[in-house]
Formats: C-alpha cells, sequence, structure tokens
C-alpha cells in the first residue's frame, strides 16, 4: 500500500480530535436531532434566530432547543453571532446534502445498534451485529425480510452510489455491441433494466440469492422486460456451481465488496470458466485508495465496518491493490481502467490471459 495520512497535527488539535471520537455516538444523535425536528430547516429559512424563537415557532421547550444548538456549536453546524443562531455550511450539509442525509439514515437504521458489536465480531469473525436486525448468517439472505425503514436506508445507501455511476458506464460497456450480460449479484435487477432501456436488443441474466432474484422478477415484469431479462437463483458462494456461459460480459458492480478475499477468487475463478476468449469481464467498484476527496475514503472506510459488524463478518471496501493481484491470480489482464466513475467509481475491464 502507499503511504497514507500523518502526525502532524499539534497536541491541542489531536486531543480536540481524540473527544469528538470518544463522544461522537451522542453528537451524531444530536445532529440527526436538529436535522429530524425541523430546527436546521428554520434557520435556514430565517437566516438567524434565537433559542426563544425557534422554541416557539417549533413547539419545542427552550431546554431542548437550547442543549441541541449548544451542540451544534461544537459539531459546527450552526454559529453564534449577537445571540443568535445562524447556519453554517456544515449545517447545510446535514439538512440538505442527499448522500450526507443517506449515510445518516443508514448509519441510524441500519447500523447504529448493531456497531456495538463491532468488537466481538473482529474477535469472532462473524457478524455480530446482525442479530440486531435478524436471524441470519448474513444480511444479503434477510434483505427481503429488512424492516421497511431499515429496508429502505439499505437500499437507499445501496442505489444512490451505483446510479450516479449509469450514465457513465453505458457507452463503454456497449461500446462493441455486446448482446448478453451475465449480471453477477444483479439484486433488485436496477443494473440490468438499466441495460435494457440502453440497449433494446441486449439480453440479460442475473444470477443472485432466492429474496433477491424474486424481488429482481417483480421489478422486470413491472418494467416490461420479461423477454430480455431473466433471473436465476444461486448460492454465489459455492463453488461448485459454475456459471452459465456464453455471454459477451460477465458483469459485477458494488458486489466484491461482499466477500472476502478467498471468497472473489471463487467468484473470479467462476468468471473466467465461463468466457470464452471473446468476451470481457467488468467490475465496477469503489476503492478507497483511488477517491478523489477525503471524504469519499472517510465514508468507505466507515462502511467496511458494516461489512464486519453487519453484512458478513469478513468483506471490506478494498484497497485497488488487494482486488488487482487476484484479478491476475484468476488468470485476466487489464484490459482497461476508468477511475472516478460516477462520485467514486472504479471500472475495471478484464479479458482473458491468452497464453
Amino acid at each position: 500500500m502507499k503511504d497514507f495520512g500523518s502526525d502532524k497535527k499539534n497536541v491541542v488539535q489531536a486531543n480536540l480530535d481524540a473527544q469528538k471520537i470518544a463522544f461522537a455516538p451522542i453528537m451524531f444523535q444530536a445532529a440527526k436531532s436538529l436535522r429530524n425536528l425541523g430546527i436546521l430547516d428554520y434557520l435556514f429559512n430565517k437566516g438567524n434566530a434565537t433559542i426563544e424563537t425557534i422554541a416557539t415557532e417549533l413547539n419545542l421547550s427552550v431546554y431542548g432547543v437550547k442543549v441541541l444548538l449548544e451542540a451544534g456549536l461544537s459539531l459546527e453546524m450552526v454559529y453564534l453571532k449577537d445571540n443568535e443562531f445562524i447556519l453554517t455550511k456544515t449545517g447545510y450539509f446535514i439538512l440538505r446534502d442527499k448522500m450526507t442525509n443517506i449515510n445518516m439514515d443508514f448509519t441510524q437504521d441500519v447500523n447504529y445498534l448493531a456497531i456495538n458489536h463491532l468488537e466481538a465480531s473482529i474477535v469472532n469473525g462473524k457478524p455480530e451485529g446482525l442479530k440486531e436486525l435478524g436471524n441470519w448468517d448474513t444480511v444479503y439472505i434477510g434483505l427481503s425480510e429488512l424492516p421497511e425503514k431499515i429496508k429502505k436506508s439499505w437500499f437507499d445507501f445501496d442505489h444512490f452510489y451505483s446510479d450516479y455511476t449509469f450514465p457513465e458506464i453505458m457507452p463503454i460497456l456497449f461500446g462493441n455491441n455486446p448482446k448478453s450480460f451475465l449480471d453477477v449479484g444483479g439484486n433488485t435487477g436496477k443494473f440490468s433494466m438499466q441495460c435494457a432501456k440502453y440497449d433494446p436488443k441486449v439480453n440479460i441474466t442475473i444470477l443472485d440469492l432466492p429474496g433477491q432474484a424474486n424481488v429482481a422478477r417483480k421489478n422486470i415484469a413491472e418494467a416490461g422486460f420479461e423477454n430480455r431479462i431473466t433471473a436465476i437463483d444461486t448460492n454465489l458462494l459455492d463453488n461448485s456451481i459454475p456459471f452459465p456461459k456464453g455471454y459477451d460480459i460477465i458483469w459485477m458492480s458494488q458486489f466484491i465488496d461482499c466477500f472476502s478475499l478467498q471468497e472473489i477468487s471463487g467468484l473470479f475463478a467462476r468468471a473466467y470458466e465461463a468466457m470464452t476468449d471473446d468476451a470481457s469481464f467488468y467490475i465496477l467498484e469503489t476503492f478507497w485508495d483511488l477517491q478523489k476527496f477525503q471524504a469519499s475514503t472517510y465514508s468507505l472506510h466507515a462502511t467496511s465496518l458494516y461489512f464486519t459488524a453487519v453484512a458478513n463478518g469478513n468483506s471490506q471496501m478494498f484497497h485497488s491493490k488487494d482486488i488487482l493481484k487476484v484479478i491476475e491470480k484468476a488468470g485476466f489482464v487489464v484490459d482497461e481502467m476508468h477511475e472516478i466513475i460516477g462520485m467514486s467509481h472504479t471500472l475495471i475491464k478484464c479479458k482473458k490471459r491468452i497464453l
């Protein structure tokens, strides 16, 4: 891995950052309450206001507004001038930025209780926090059974980042006029349906667990693509089950981060065996070392801990070199690599190594 970070803070800043970590769960709830109770929105619309005015207008107690806004000062979501509170740029992001709100809801609804089991997950190598959501071995088995609010936050988080990539990746994928796709881990069918809309001649097969495949079939039927998109139930972790053959493109999007490196090796080996020499294997993934902004890297590191404590206990958001090594070991060569697709993705096109 290349160097990352430094230790150049002075002791005062380092101590402040340590206290931010120590009280992070408490202050997260304060930020969420400032958003949910309408205090940030009120300040956005009015520009500035006293505690008493906000309390009266929002039908909240002066005490409640006071403790939240004082926490907001240390969170740098608001600042105080002439006894009135004013929204900061950070406060605006918490209020109105779609990505920030999706991340906060994902943290609250999916992870907040579960992440308390992170230490046990590290020690035991299992997603010990998943018990807070349901009785499954991995979150993927139970996705279709999650309570609606939790399910919505999970899928909003999952789809938000991938949706931004579609306009950029479609011209790349269809540059050589592929006739067929194998969408491995196709989930709800969103990507496959985007392909079907983009090219009226392409045919697609989705491979996924029964729960996800059933949801995909429902979505595909509602969109009217049953004649061009099919879904096959399969256990993607069973290396004895080969991938179906005959596809121009094998596709894995935001998929390999759901598995350990050993499991990814098995998936790549089956992709290799299913491909002709002319076929292409595409991987769309977010690698934490290839991010343009520190906020993206921070978010990916945090998401890795969701995989540890909630999703499956053994996967993460990878460093690109980890996956490039698996690609090479599986017998592929990297034919193309497109960095910063959408918000934070990298698109890797692989071909079989010709011996």
